[in-house]
């Protein structure tokens, strides 16, 4: 990957339009001999990979398993391994709020409890009506610990926000969350000697939550996770001299896009409201971020059905998102999700880069199998914005 410096030097503002389309988790591994973008009916995106370069992107590192924020840090050409983001920082910034040097953010999920064992890490994904009314009472019985105040925020679904505020935080903290279900939970475990009074408040509050939750039948605990503080990251701007506009519709991708200096754009909850945000609003950034997130939720469930139709699904949105006049189009994901794993895991994505100064494979199905004979071969996820921004002619000749 460029050194930042070196791609500081090379970029150079120019009017061509780039869009990257990361369509979440969508590599998987057969079941019944075909992944899931086998087994789907895609007769757009095939037509996209035949007028397009093809290959598979490695977000982190061989065998290494990545978490949505890695996967996405290294699609938009930042080092993964010396970025290292907490969940919890970037679902703060996604959902709005402003983070200072005096805070720490956490992610968590409400989950349900049982004979002293998590059977639902997402409490059945509860709607984000349930959600709310949770939130307030949470945050109606919990407001400070040991002189750290304390805010809880309600996000979609299961999922919410914790910050801390006070003085001498630290995220080095290992995640309260088992990641499977028929453990127990957790406690929040300190993993640096900055962090041992940050893991007390942590676990002191845990216990408070499970106090004011044990009347509740479904969401009966949470796990938190991404424990994390703000990071000191160039932005986009800085890097590659582009004007990035992201549009995405859960609260973590627009966190992440925020943090590397992407103006955020409302696109309202669904995948109709978020192509016609594209639209009205997008003609003004030279870089797009466009994040389609439901083939990853389907992995995850363990639904290959769903994730094929999750797919299909976006198959139907493409031709208009990828007709707003762009001169350089990628598809690709931040990480593999496969059904079969119910899980992210350390499989390559498929990638496909469409533009008019390459010379197509005629690969004639968009498949991780097809991609295998693709020019691009296989190339670190964090090595394709520099691709992206040569076809853009967005990058200077290097050296005399």
């Amino acid at each position: 990957m460029f050194p930042e410096n070196v791609m500081m030097g090379l970029s150079e503002k120019t009017p061509s339009r780039i869009c990257m389309i990361v369509v979440d988790g969508l590599g998987g591994i057969p079941v019944n001999g075909k992944t899931e973008l086998e087994a789907a009916v895609c007769p757009n995106l095939d037509a996209f990979a035949k007028e397009s370069v093809c290959g598979r992107n490695v977000p982190v590192a061989l065998g290494i398993t990545p978490g949505s924020g890695p996967g996405h840090l290294a699609l938009f050409g930042y080092n993964p391994m010396t970025y290292q983001i907490g969940r919890g920082v970037l679902e703060a910034l996604g959902i709005g709020l402003e983070m200072t040097e005096f805070d720490m953010a956490a992610r968590a999920n409400f989950a349900t409890l049982k004979d002293g064992l998590i059977v639902d890490r997402r409490a059945g994904r509860i709607p984000t009506e349930e959600n709310e009314r949770l939130v307030k009472k949470l945050s109606e019985k919990i407001t400070e610990i040991d002189d750290v105040k304390v805010k809880i925020f309600p996000g979609k679904e299961h999922r919410f926000v914790v910050m801390f505020t006070g003085e001498n935080l630290c995220g080095d903290l290992a995640d309260a969350d088992p990641q499977k279900e028929g453990l127990p939970p957790l406690k929040c475990r300190n993993t640096s000697e900055a962090s041992s009074r940050s893991a007390r408040i942590v676990n002191a509050f845990i216990t408070r939550l499970n106090e004011a939750l044990e009347d509740e039948a479904v969401a009966n605990t949470a796990l938190m996770r991404g424990f994390a503080c703000l990071p000191d990251i160039p932005k986009m701007s800085e890097l590659y001299k582009l004007k990035c506009g992201a549009f995405a519709t859960y609260p973590m991708y627009k966190g992440l896009a925020s943090l590397v200096g992407m103006d955020i754009v409302d696109c309202g909850a669904t995948p109709e409201s978020q192509l016609e945000a594209l639209k009205k609003k997008g003609s003004v950034f030279d870089f797009i971020y466009y994040h389609y997130k439901y083939p990853d939720s389907r992995g995850e469930d363990g639904d290959f059905e769903g994730k094929v139709k999750a797919i299909e699904a976006f198959d139907k949105l493409l031709p208009e998102i990828i007709s707003q006049n762009f001169d350089v189009v990628c598809i690709t994901a931040d990480h593999s999700t496969p059904a079969k794993m119910s899980a992210h895991s350390w499989h390559p994505c498929p990638i496909a880069i469409k533009s008019k100064y390459e010379i197509a494979d005629d690969i004639s199905v968009f498949s991780e199998r097809a991609f295998e004979n693709g020019s691009i071969g296989r190339i670190w996820s964090a090595d394709i914005m520099p691709i992206l921004m040569a076809n853009a002619l967005k990058l200077k000749k290097f050296g005399a």
